[in-house]
């Protein structure tokens, strides 16, 4: 794709900052820069390297993909109100001190943007793959490392696909989804839950 330099912008096109770009679509740096080296976001560099990107692609991109922003928004008020709700609801998050939540929280809001990727068919499903076995990896490294039992590990990415799980079916409903959209975002949700549970088995096994 060619790309407008920097002295030189196309005049039919706003381009905004990475910050900017984070905010329309709502989503972190890595994943904005991830779509633009895919080449689903224009953009160009400033010559002091500062990337710049076309207002126009990411308001298209939150316009198409607002259903699938909003699974991954419930997904994550979800797991939220459960994990706030005590032993009921996730007996395993009961046993972990502050440092381990703090060091798990964003490897869950990074799956969950990544679950939203899948679910609108945004990126490489390659490259989200390996990020999904990294995160699993990264899971289980952390909670070996502060002496979590493996059994409340697989308690943890148990609860995490389940809450997936039963959001993707209400806003299946809600959506009116059919029947085979419905039955392919809880197939693919599934998928990335197992890849994370190899993952942190994988990192026990080698502990």
């Amino acid at each position: 794709m060619a790309e407008p330099t920097a002295n030189d912008p196309s005049e039919e096109t706003r381009w905004v900052s990475l910050s900017r770009a984070c905010a329309i679509l709502g989503v972190n740096e890595s994943t904005v820069r991830r779509w633009a080296d895919a080449d689903k976001i224009r953009c160009f560099r400033t010559p002091g390297g500062h990337r710049r990107f076309a207002e126009a692609d990411l308001i298209a991109i939150t316009n198409g993909t607002a259903e699938s922003h909003e699974i991954g928004n419930a997904a994550v008020s979800r797991i939220r109100r459960q994990l706030t709700a005590g032993s009921a609801s996730a007996p395993w998050y009961e046993g972990l001190g502050t440092d381990e939540r703090e060091a798990l929280r964003p490897l869950g809001r990074r799956l969950v943007e990544i679950v939203d990727d899948y679910l609108s068919g945004r990126g490489d499903r390659a490259q989200l793959d390996a990020e999904v076995d990294g995160i699993g990896a990264s899971y289980g490294s952390e909670l070996h490392g502060r002496g979590v039992g493996l059994g409340q590990a697989m308690q943890a990415v148990v609860f995490f696909r389940r809450s997936l799980d039963e959001t993707a079916k209400q806003l299946s409903a809600r959506h009116r989804l059919s029947d085979e959209e419905a039955s392919r975002a809880r197939e693919e949700i599934a998928g990335l839950a197992d890849r994370v549970l190899v993952g942190v088995s994988a990192a026990y096994d080698q502990g």
